[in-house]
């Protein structure tokens, strides 16, 4: 899935200059970034924490594609949010309907890290996808 949402303001955010890592909790998977790959893919804008984790089958769920139309991508940015692009409107519209807000608060598809730090990301327990499919 992915794409664009005809129905929000497109945002305009720059790809990170530098590696940096993202660290995904509770796994405390760590996830190295060569800013010379992105983007992995169409889910979530490029360079994404959602584009990342998918990137390294890391599941965060997106029921919308990762187009800013719902909120199941909602994580909490534990450490270096100020490295992260403003949340928009749109965003923060969306946030309003996540259990569980707080306010490191994120959707995982419009979070975009400018490389000026490490990143650690809590998923959410009841956004975590504990049954493992084989395909």
């Amino acid at each position: 899935m992915g794409g664009k949402n005809p129905f929000i303001e497109e945002v305009d955010v720059e790809l990170p200059k530098q590696n940096y890592t993202i660290t995904f909790m509770p796994s405390g998977e760590k996830v190295e970034v060569d800013n010379d790959r992105l983007p992995y893919s169409r889910e979530g804008l490029p360079g994404s924490i959602l584009e990342i984790a998918l990137g390294h089958d890391i599941e965060i769920d997106h029921a919308c594609g990762g187009v800013c139309a719902c909120s199941t991508c909602h994580v909490i940015i534990r450490e270096g949010l100020e490295s992260m692009n403003e949340a928009t409107e749109d965003e923060e519209d969306m946030l309003d309907n996540a259990p569980g807000l707080q306010l490191e608060s994120r959707l995982a598809c419009q979070a975009v890290a400018n490389g000026s730090c490490d990143v650690v990301v809590e998923i959410p327990g009841w956004n975590r996808n504990l049954v493992s499919e084989e395909h």
